[in-house]
């Protein structure tokens, strides 16, 4: 019963999590697109304080929108705030994070073969330190005089990030790696709008309210708030692609999946920038294509090995059974042998006809040994290849796929996938080549699934 509340709970925090992250990421990419499209106003717009004007039609209707350099000439009665967006997906994050990683770590978080934690707590005290950490090396960054230089601060960030997904890896399972990361990023967003963005825009606020003019002070809170939200921009394509991540193990299972995420978040941070720029309208393909080409050598060098299907001969195969006398005939020769000399005992004395009988006895027994032998040989240690692999899906894997799950913490198999059978391993041939032969599944290799074995999977699998 506990894992399936858990799966309820897990199902309501994602779907609001996917909700809360729309209206955010939405919010993001208007306002980047807003501020970046806006043009120089007519000077009677100039004179009244505005510093960019622009006009839109949408739903059959049309928007002047204009945006002031500080402070209105009065303050409207009805100011939209956003910032709820941001917090309600962090706050839904954090809460699937603590639902599917914490409270099923030593399936999700926990890798032992990277690092044995000597209990779930201490791997949920890392994964917290490790978040909060990078995040407080980040505003150090932003609040120092490295944060006024865009070109300077961008790379620290950027070396932060690789440092940051090398690290998940070394800690946690590779999934989970892939997580934190966008974990880490999401908190970088939040946290620029709740340290950064919004205590500017309450001062800019309260500023006019007073009915005082902005100073340089506020003026340069707002020119940090706006470089948060721009970086916000930036971090949103790599974020979004953690969270859909954990579909494909082909990414984060892969033996350099470090590697492969720093590649993704280059190559999303270019097509941003594409878009970025083009809003200003700079259009530059280069920063289209680039991404492009190295989707392209990512996709290449990613690429799996070939597997090559399991041998007909590795696996014992069912002898058919015989349809004739499965007597040897040296059996029969034998046999008759001592029939004809059994007779010419008997003609000859009673002594000899008790000798043939014992010899008649001893060839029988000759004669069932050697028939035993026969059918031994004729029975397989295994029914089948199928029956042989079959034994060890049902050992490792089975446990957590199936109709009903006997493994802890499951109460339907994962993502649907039932493996009972050799039908089933042929239905899902695909995903279980992947999960199998990349070393995600089993979950944490909760039920120890040995190299052997998983080369064995993966080349009947091949085979099927």
């Amino acid at each position: 019963m506990g894992a399936y509340l858990l799966d309820w709970l897990a199902l309501f925090f994602r779907w609001f999590h996917v909700i809360a992250g729309i209206a955010w990421i939405g919010a993001s990419f208007y306002f980047v697109w807003l501020d970046l499209s806006l043009r120089k106003p007519p000077q009677w717009k100039t004179d009244k304080g505005i510093s960019g004007d622009l006009w839109a039609v949408h739903g059959g209707g049309f928007y002047e929108i204009a945006k002031y350099k500080l402070e209105p000439e009065e303050m409207p009665k009805t100011l939209h705030w956003f910032k709820w967006e941001a917090y309600t997906t962090w706050l839904t994050g954090m809460a699937m994070l603590s639902i599917v990683y914490y409270a099923n770590a030593t399936a999700y978080l926990i890798d032992p073969s990277k690092v044995a934690f000597g209990s779930s707590i201490g791997a949920i005290s890392t994964s917290l330190l490790f978040l909060f950490g990078s995040y407080f090396i980040y505003e150090v960054i932003v609040r120092s005089h490295l944060g006024k230089n865009a070109f300077v601060f961008s790379s620290l960030i950027f070396i932060l990030l690789i440092i940051a997904t090398w690290g998940s890896y070394q800690l946690f399972s590779d999934r989970a790696s892939f997580i934190h990361i966008g974990a880490i990023l999401g908190t970088v967003m939040a946290g620029n709008v709740f340290f950064g963005i919004m205590p500017a825009q309450r001062a800019l606020v309260d500023c006019v309210r007073r009915g005082e003019k902005p100073g340089k002070e506020v003026a340069d809170l707002a020119l940090q708030a706006k470089n948060r939200s721009l970086m916000n921009n930036y971090f949103t394509l790599p974020l979004i692609f953690t969270m859909i991540s954990n579909h494909y193990p082909m990414m984060y299972a892969h033996a350099h999946g470090w590697l492969v995420l720093v590649f993704v978040g280059i190559i999303t941070a270019l097509v941003r920038h594409y878009f970025n720029q083009k809003h200003l309208g700079n259009t530059q393909t280069k920063f289209l294509w680039i991404p492009a080409l190295l989707t392209v050598l990512l996709i290449i060098w990613m690429r799996p090995a070939p597997i090559e299907p399991l041998p007909a001969a590795s696996a014992p195969v069912a002898a058919a059974p015989a349809v004739t006398d499965s007597t040897p005939p040296t059996a029969n020769a034998n046999a008759n042998a001592n029939a004809n000399a059994n007779a010419n005992a008997n003609a000859n004395n009673e002594i000899t006809s008790a000798a043939a009988v014992n010899a008649t006895a001893i060839n029988e027994t000759d004669k069932a040994d050697s028939d035993e032998n026969v059918t031994a040989a004729a029975i397989p240690v295994a029914a089948s290849a199928d029956d042989a692999i079959m034994d060890v899906v049902h050992t490792r894997c089975s446990t957590c796929h199936a109709a009903q799950p006997t493994q802890q913490g499951f109460a339907a198999p994962p993502a649907g996938i039932i493996i009972q059978t050799p039908e089933d391993m042929k239905i899902h041939k695909a995903k279980i080549i992947t999960a199998v032969q990349s070393g995600y599944m089993p979950l944490g290799n909760l039920t120890q699934l040995t190299d052997e074995e998983r080369q064995q999977i993966v080349a009947y699998a091949s085979g099927l």
